[in-house]
């Protein structure tokens, strides 16, 4: 036994409705019946979970990508910075203002090349990547530096600044 309920939906839902209805010869009390028993199964919530889970991992893995290429970046820029203060000479007080200049100029040579590059979308680390192999072929080979081929443990391997002290 069926129950009566009223209920008021958009004009241009009740028009598809009313189409659905009409085009299929079933009544539009059996088409609600069957969306209102479609979103309250558990099999059609199995389903929305599945593809929330799904889209969930692929978020999970590009972040863990990310939070890999920041250590990575990271790493690198430390031991750069370890390494040119400690390589760098101190500078005569009399040198200072000419190596401060000549500082400015370059810092805004840098800012000059980046924003070119920026605008281009272009890695330069990507073309110094596949610039390798062709000035070395035994080097190694571009798939060996695809993010997806790293190993999982890649973190736990990485190397700290203070491995070569």
């Amino acid at each position: 036994m069926s129950t009566r309920i009223n209920m008021y939906i958009p004009h241009k839902l009740r028009a598809e409705l009313d189409l659905i209805a009409r085009k299929s010869g079933v009544t539009k009390s059996a088409i609600v019946e069957a969306a209102l028993r479609g979103h309250f199964s558990a099999e059609n919530g199995d389903k929305r979970d599945a593809v929330f889970i799904k889209r969930l991992d692929r978020m999970t893995r590009q972040m863990d990508r990310q939070a890999r290429d920041f250590l990575v970046i990271s790493e690198t820029l430390a031991l750069f910075i370890r390494y040119y203060l400690t390589v760098m000479p101190p500078l005569a007080t009399s040198e200072k203002q000419a190596a401060q200049a000549l500082g400015h100029e370059r810092f805004e040579s840098f800012v000059i090349q980046l924003s070119k590059r920026l605008r281009k979308k272009a890695s330069f680390i990507h073309d110094v990547i596949e610039d390798i192999p062709k000035a070395e072929p035994d080097f190694y080979s571009f798939g060996e530096v695809k993010a997806e081929d790293l190993s999982p443990d890649f973190k736990k391997d990485k190397v700290s600044p203070h491995d070569n002290d």
